[in-house]
């Protein structure tokens, strides 16, 4: 496993390109590739960062720096004493803009959704709201039971304006690889999160007792030019995810 996460690294170690990057960049970019191929599955002890520091003829600021950044984003753990894994929770950050599908490629790991619902309709009061629409405007809405592998992890419920998504079966697998398509990702949400237990239809559907803790989190997602795009009720299975933000003093 050690040779192949050299073998990425030297393949990004090329040409003038790569000469312009600063080599933990590289290194950064070389271990999120092997996780995300397999390589490195949930739970895998990385090499020490000497060895790395050795083999690929880097300082070991560069691998620590390297593997820091991967730390912050929720791939990677450290423990005190036995050294650096792949992350086995779904650590998500606050500090950056990605949908559920992003997250769990970026660990080497299989999204899959079920459908719940996909319908369009008249928005509600509190979507109007949200979305800041007029009533009488259509939305579409997505309920979803979403799985990495077979493991059921999440519940969403999305609600689009129509004008911008007209046909809620354009949405496949992913809402945001939907919205990238027509020019229309998201550049910033908001997000509320709260502590809940789970009911009776939701430990079903997540596969977890009565009454297991879970995350809930609603987001409002807006385009560069402040339109409202995406309004998004999760709960997150709690034995499966953390959320981690970064906080700067003044």
């Amino acid at each position: 496993m050690q040779s192949t996460l050299v073998s990425e690294y030297r393949k990004l170690d090329h040409g003038a390109q790569a000469q312009r990057s600063l080599a933990y960049l590289r290194l950064r970019r070389a271990i999120q590739n092997t996780i995300e191929s397999g390589a490195f599955p949930p739970g895998q002890a990385l090499p020490s960062e000497r060895d790395l520091a050795k083999r690929l003829a880097l300082s070991r600021v560069t691998v620590r720096k390297a593997i820091g950044g991967l730390v912050e984003d929720g791939l990677l753990t450290q423990r005190h004493g036995a050294g650096t894994f792949v992350a086995e929770r779904i650590v998500k950050s606050f500090s950056r803009l990605t949908g559920f599908t992003d997250d769990l490629r970026a660990r080497g790991l299989k999204p899959r959704v079920k459908f719940l619902e996909r319908s369009v309709g008249e928005v509600t009061p509190e979507e109007a709201m949200a979305l800041n629409l007029s009533p009488g405007a259509n939305v579409i809405r997505l309920r979803r039971l979403r799985f990495a592998a077979d493991k059921p992890l999440a519940l969403e419920l999305t609600v689009v304006p129509q004008s911008v998504i007209g046909n809620p079966d354009a949405v496949k697998l992913s809402l945001y690889d939907a919205l990238e398509q027509i020019g229309c990702r998201p550049t910033r949400a908001l997000q509320r999160l709260r502590a809940v237990a789970v009911d009776e239809a939701q430990a079903r559907l997540l596969d977890i007792p009565l009454g297991s803790p879970a995350l809930a989190i609603e987001r409002r997602a807006f385009l560069e030019d402040g339109r409202v795009v995406e309004f998004t009720s999760s709960l997150y299975r709690g034995d499966a995810y953390d959320f981690v933000a970064e906080l700067h003093g003044e």
